[in-house]
């Protein structure tokens, strides 16, 4: 038999492989189905990613952020469904600049009844989205576990919105980390705070993740990369 004929041979048998047994990352990325709830592992805060858009949501508390913006840039995906439901109160809010998407800055709004789902809706501001890094999430991550206390909140439902806010390019799981180190940094401040009397009780007992059907997995990958690596989940 010649050389090109075995070479032919290999790669059609490389053809094949390739038709008939996908790879395993091809296998993995199928999307995970609306309303699926992913349990992160962990023996001390519960975390679970919930597949599931902002607006539709049950809860207490849902977080959602928004990047600084021009007045006439429109609202995305998920922000724009959560627009409408509002009736078009976030558009109004950013085309007025009485938000503006500082890093750091908080709106509370609280719906009309069956407006969404969710109880009370808080904003977070994630700054300029042209320099944004998944670094950025650990303040978001530690305001809004000091907002979650501060409203009695117990069980904070956050969608991250950083995609639906038009800044692409990076993991949903490094998103994930970085937010989730900077909301157990808050935790294990309010515990130590209140174990030097000078704090109450903590409250949050427990935090959905919210992410879509094709980031769940690598989000929750990120999540327990942090919640089972952390020193901070070990507070007092």
């Amino acid at each position: 038999m010649s050389f090109k004929q075995t070479s032919s041979q290999i790669f059609l048998a490389l053809l094949l492989c390739t038709v008939f047994f996908p790879s395993a990352s091809a296998q993995n990325s199928q999307p995970t189905p609306e309303g699926t709830r992913l349990s992160v592992p962990s023996n001390t805060l519960p975390v679970d990613v919930l597949v599931e858009s902002p607006a539709f949501a049950h809860g207490d508390l849902q977080v959602i952020c928004l990047f600084q913006s021009k007045p006439e840039n429109q609202l995305l995906a998920s922000l724009d469904v959560m627009n409408q439901h509002l009736g078009g109160l976030l558009a109004t809010m950013r085309t007025t600049q009485l938000f503006r998407g500082d890093l750091g800055e908080t709106l509370l709004i609280q719906p009309k009844p069956g407006a969404i789902k969710a109880r009370r809706l808080l904003i977070v501001g994630l700054g300029d989205r042209a320099s944004f890094t998944p670094q950025r999430e650990e303040i978001i991550g530690e305001i809004v576990y000091a907002e979650s206390e501060r409203l009695g909140a117990a069980t904070p439902t956050f969608a991250p919105t950083v995609l639906d806010g038009g800044a692409t390019g990076f993991s949903t799981g490094d998103v994930g980390k970085e937010f989730l180190r900077g909301f157990l940094r808050g935790r294990a401040i309010a515990a130590q705070l209140h174990t030097s009397g000078a704090g109450p009780v903590p409250t949050v007992t427990k935090l959905t993740f919210l992410a879509g059907t094709t980031h769940a997995v690598d989000t929750r990958s990120g999540l327990a990369a942090i919640l089972n690596g952390s020193s901070m989940t070990k507070v007092p």
